[in-house]
């Protein structure tokens, strides 16, 4: 069942586009990943999905799905590492976003401990942001994250600025919460840990590919920028693709 719809859209800042005529849909269950080489308008779409930038062409259809109901965690920032909240505030505060006022009520808290239990921070729920290591801390901005939906999550750069272990935990998370059910659209630029991860994959270039994760290995782009072999039985016996990351 498609959730979001993009058709044949043109998108860019006061009229002067970033990227034109793309067009794909994102499915109930989807994990897909938008990669691309900077400038090449990953987050300019991504904020067309989010609802805070309009199409200059095209549409973005949403089925079954308000925009409300998608929930978004932003590249971190150096502002965020020094936020004076507990973990839990810090969460509850993602519950905002479905409501007419900021006021919590039991059933907030209930879906607040649902996702620190989710991200495996249950233990650290009264400790201050500020206090967290980058990798909790960024757990902890992906459980507020799941307090705004159950249906669609945004990811820009999730790993960013994390070391080895916390990257490969926060991934670990990302699949384990779109097995749950949740569809994760997120843009990256690690496309190697994409194709690992991913579905689907969306490479916005002049020439975009759309498909799955397996098609984007075989495809033109695809062995053009990846460092990776196709896990597949089928095609495990192919030597490893050169390139380099975008």
């Amino acid at each position: 069942m498609s959730l979001i719809e993009i058709k044949n859209v043109t998108m860019g800042y006061e009229g002067v586009p970033v990227l034109k005529n793309l067009s794909f849909v994102v499915n109930k269950g989807d994990y897909l990943c938008i990669v691309g080489e900077n400038g090449s308008g990953k987050s300019t779409l991504m904020k067309g999905i989010l609802g805070l930038n309009a199409p200059i062409d095209g549409e973005i259809v949403y089925n079954n799905l308000d925009k409300s109901e998608i929930g978004y965690l932003p590249q971190k920032k150096m502002i965020q590492k020094d936020f004076p909240a507990s973990v839990m505030e810090v969460v509850l505060s993602g519950c905002v976003k479905r409501k007419f006022h900021i006021f919590h009520n039991r059933y907030d808290r209930e879906i607040a401990e649902k996702n620190i239990s989710i991200v495996k921070m249950s233990n650290h729920k009264k400790r201050s942001f500020s206090d967290l290591s980058g990798g909790q801390q960024q757990r902890v901005l992906l459980a507020r994250a799941l307090c705004a939906t159950e249906k669609v999550i945004v990811l820009d750069e999730p790993v960013t600025g994390l070391d080895p272990i916390a990257t490969a935990d926060m991934y670990s998370l990302i699949k384990e919460i779109n097995r749950k059910g949740i569809t994760v659209i997120m843009v990256t630029h690690d496309i190697n840990s994409a194709v690992r991860n991913a579905s689907h994959i969306l490479h916005i270039s002049d020439t975009a590919f759309y498909g799955t994760a397996h098609q984007y290995i075989h495809s033109e782009v695809g062995n053009k920028f990846l460092l990776t072999e196709c896990p597949c039985d089928v095609c495990s016996h192919l030597p490893k693709r050169r390139g380099d990351n975008v």
